[in-house]
């Protein structure tokens, strides 16, 4: 661990020197974690404050994007799968589940992994994605190597869970957690908030930032041993997802493409997904929010939604492409948000309006920089059945009803 002084040092290259105001006014177990959380954040990313902080004004010019249709999985599904199934006996498939969040929405102060959908039985978020897994390792007779993205706030809650439900029947020893690399936040003029006199004010890095968390865990080292290739990423709230699908990594590896999402059609023009599209000719996503009705609207010589192919967060990736993007650095997007802190009294304040910026990395410029991506058609019934609320759409209801209807018993 750092010294003091070498904390003061890089402190000051970066004009952060208020954060050692109260150093010596805490306690030692305080003193010892204040310095270890200087030691590991990247102050790098402040250099983003530097540039045009409207990310979205930088997008660039849109055009729709074809998928592999379901018509076009079940015509090509025995070439497929023997693809896949191929792949993961070779040992060349991983999978990567985003779980660094909490249930707040759900009104569930836990990891929202361990919410239970059951009704009269324990049936939890983590537990029905991991028997999805379960599917594919009894169909291949081979345990697929399990990632598992934590935040600093849930891990010890997330990995205390999976010891004490004996991993849901999953082999431990294929199973990795890492925690999620976090970024400062500051305020308007750069300077970054404590949370507290010993306590800088930390937030995750956004969900592009799950690759180089696994490389700053030393995790790279586990993937490049066991010979993996690809790694298919996926968000911890969609409770029907296919994991490492043999289908999907099939007809990805038969593509030749460098990546891969799965994808649904819209629903209607109105529905707020993001949308897997073109960007100045290379693949990327365009949020509900940066469409044009024009955009939302427009119909292919099909009569169909020309811009049709919402993500659903699972997508598959090549290890050694993201270890170039590694070197070439995501995009950092600077998010305005309301953040509390102590003022330069010592006292908590707790804004009630946006008082300063967090930064993030997100997928879509990790999808921005591959120069090919398979968009990958599923059907929305068998496969996104996302808990993002208690009630109404993507939510815990919704969500047990699909169940239910793909013969999970709750």
């Amino acid at each position: 661990m750092i010294t003091f002084e070498e904390a003061k040092d890089i402190l000051s290259k970066y004009g952060q020197e208020h954060i050692l105001k109260y150093y010596d006014e805490i306690s030692d177990s305080e003193k010892s974690d204040l310095l270890k959380q200087i030691e590991t954040i990247d102050f790098s990313v402040l250099e983003a404050l530097k540039n045009d902080k409207d990310i979205t004004a930088e997008r660039g010019e849109f055009a729709p994007l074809g998928a592999v249709t379901v018509k076009d999985i079940e015509k090509n599904s025995s070439e497929y799968s023997k693809s896949g199934i191929e792949a993961i006996k070779a040992g060349k498939i991983a999978a990567v589940l985003l779980a660094g969040g909490q249930g707040t929405r759900l009104g569930f102060d836990k990891p929202k992994g361990m919410f239970n959908v059951g009704i009269t039985k324990e049936l939890y978020i983590f537990q029905c994605l991991i028997n999805n897994l379960m599917d594919i390792v009894n169909l291949t007779g081979v345990w697929i190597p399990l990632y598992i993205m934590t935040s600093e706030k849930n891990n010890a809650d997330t990995v205390e869970f999976f010891k004490k439900k004996n991993y849901f029947g999953y082999n431990s020893s294929y199973i990795n957690f890492f925690i999620q690399d976090m970024a400062p936040s500051v305020d308007y003029n750069g300077k970054i908030y404590m949370e507290n006199k010993a306590k800088i004010s930390l937030s995750p890095n956004g969900n592009g930032g799950w690759f180089s968390s696994i490389v700053r865990a030393g995790l790279l080292e586990d993937i490049r041993e066991k010979g993996i290739e690809w790694l298919n990423v996926f968000a911890v709230d969609n409770v029907l997802q296919r994991i490492a699908d043999p289908l999907f990594i099939g007809a990805m590896i038969n593509s030749g493409l460098q990546s891969g999402g799965k994808v649904v059609s819209k629903a209607a023009p109105e529905e707020r997904v993001g949308v897997l599209c073109l960007e100045d000719g290379q693949p990327s996503i365009v949020e509900y929010y940066e469409m044009t009705h024009e955009m939302r609207t427009l119909l292919d010589e099909n009569g169909e939604l020309a811009y049709k192919y919402g993500v659903i967060l699972n997508y598959l990736f090549n290890v050694d492409k993201l270890e170039s993007l590694l070197k070439d650095k995501l995009p950092i997007h600077i998010v305005e948000k309301k953040i509390p802190y102590i003022d330069e009294n010592g006292n908590h304040v707790s804004p009630e309006a946006p008082n300063g910026y967090k930064f993030e990395e997100l997928v879509l410029d990790m999808i921005h920089m591959q120069d090919s991506c398979l968009a990958y058609e599923v059907i929305r019934n068998k496969e996104f059945a996302p808990i993002k609320n208690a009630t109404g759409v993507d939510s815990v209801e919704s969500a047990r009803e699909l169940l239910k209807e793909n013969g999970v018993q709750l």
